[in-house]
């Protein structure tokens, strides 16, 4: 079992910047990929970003490329997003998701077994 707790979403305005924040226990966090994703009203859970198990790789939604960055601190068991020149379609419900017994990532939902409850991110113009 893992479980993961999402920190740091807020009201940001356009432009700006949050860092969410994902805490793991459970399972020997440094032996899993994890990943962030989002959903936005009305519409599907898309993928973010995403980490292998070292922090020695990363993938991007095209979205967000430039302007996100995910790293880890397998020491801490957390899990971070930078989230930089944030626009208001950024808005959404941002949640952290783990792929155990995977050391490599993936960007389908589907592949990712332990889900945070979610951090509200809300971009204004």
């Amino acid at each position: 079992q893992v479980q993961l707790v999402e920190s740091g979403g807020g009201l940001v305005q356009a432009g700006g910047s949050l860092r969410l924040s994902c805490a793991a226990s459970g399972r020997t966090f440094s032996s899993y990929a994890m990943g962030w994703f989002r959903q936005a009203p009305g519409k599907e859970r898309e993928f973010v970003a995403a980490i292998n198990w070292s922090g020695g790789g990363t993938y991007y939604a095209d979205s967000v490329k430039g302007r996100f960055t995910i790293s880890r601190d397998n020491a801490k068991n957390t899990v971070y997003l930078q989230m930089n020149s944030l626009k208001p379609e950024d808005t959404a419900v941002y949640y952290c998701a783990a792929r155990t017994g995977f050391r490599i990532y993936g960007s389908g939902s589907e592949q990712y077994d332990y889900w945070g409850q979610g951090t509200q991110v809300t971009v204004s113009s």
